[in-house]
């Protein structure tokens, strides 16, 4: 149950599809959908979740690979319903050599949950209404929307080629496509933190210890970072004296980052986490919350092009 915290509650706060009921009377020029061997679709009580759907097909087993090392696969068991876009083996090694080996690894877990939720939507939606969708954004399990065409009979996700439709599975379907879909570029940590606008303090202190450039690095980082409101829990004149002593603040603003690119339920397993600066964070969960020492993890992980960021209410000190 650990490992589904954080996709349940980006999954939780995806736009419901269900109302989008347009009819069309166009039909995609691609493969029809799976019937059982009577040439009738089973019926839902035969049918196998999507997890177990894919991993009985070998032209998913990269997909599988994947959706096991982000921990997703008892999301796409749970109980949906879901649509999703499985990209094929041959879609994966379209990526640039290395890619899909990089992204199994443990420290790019949530950039791979957010790649692979990019590709999972709410509700279960035939091949009829995506077409009926044609030329709208939708939005995605991460958060960010795709959109779709229906050009000379053929549907594309952003570019890729919808090329088997309507698989349908137990706790939802299927629709193959030719492509990974990619997200779109995110800001890296420096620019997401100062986006967010509750981060002055934060960017005042990186920037008096010359450490902007090395958040905006390729990374991956986990950033723990306080709020405004946080640096205004210590002591009154703190913060300005530490301004003044470069040597100290830096000491704790490293503090506060980790190699690689943790996920929630990373960090709930890990119990401690080695930081920049040499010493550890405790790490424990308590009632469906995240501490950090004696800091409360507010609200959900912020992805970033370089990292992750996990929003803290108290600033921690070595």
């Amino acid at each position: 149950m650990k490992n589904l915290i954080t996709s349940f509650m980006i999954l939780a706060s995806v736009v419901a599809l269900s109302s989008c009921n347009k009819n069309s009377s166009s039909t995609p020029n691609i493969t029809k959908p799976a019937t059982s061997p009577s040439g009738q679709s089973a019926p839902t009580s035969e049918l196998k979740n999507i997890v177990e759907i894919a991993s009985e097909d070998s032209r998913f087993s990269t997909l599988v690979a994947a959706v096991v090392a982000a921990d997703l696969q008892g999301v796409l068991a749970g109980e949906g319903p879901y649509t999703v876009l499985a990209p094929t083996n041959d879609a994966f090694a379209k990526l640039p050599a290395g890619t899909v080996e990089a992204l199994l690894k443990p420290e790019n877990k949530a950039t791979l949950q957010n790649i692979l939720l990019y590709h999972v939507l709410a509700g279960s939606i035939e091949a009829k209404t995506v077409i009926s969708l044609s030329g709208q954004s939708v939005k995605t399990a991460s958060g960010q929307d795709i959109k779709i065409k229906f050009v000379d009979g053929k549907v594309f996700i952003n570019d890729s080629q919808v090329i088997i439709t309507d698989i349908k599975a137990k706790n939802g379907i299927i629709h193959v496509i030719d492509s990974v879909l990619l997200p779109p570029p995110q800001k890296d940590i420096v620019e997401t933190a100062v986006a967010a606008g509750e981060f002055k303090t934060l960017a005042a202190a990186l920037g008096a210890a010359g450490l902007v450039d090395t958040l905006k690095g390729p990374g991956p980082f986990t950033v723990f970072a306080p709020t405004d409101a946080a640096f205004a829990k210590l002591p009154e004149g703190t913060v300005d004296a530490l301004l003044k002593d470069i040597p100290s603040l830096t000491n704790i603003l490293v503090y506060h980052v980790a190699a690689g690119d943790l996920s929630a339920s990373n960090l709930i397993e890990q119990k401690m986490v080695v930081t920049l600066q040499g010493k550890s964070v405790e790490v424990r969960s308590e009632n469906g919350m995240i501490y950090l020492n004696n800091s409360l993890v507010i609200g959900k992980p912020v992805q970033a092009s370089n990292g992750i960021i996990y929003v803290i209410d108290t600033v921690l000190l070595p």
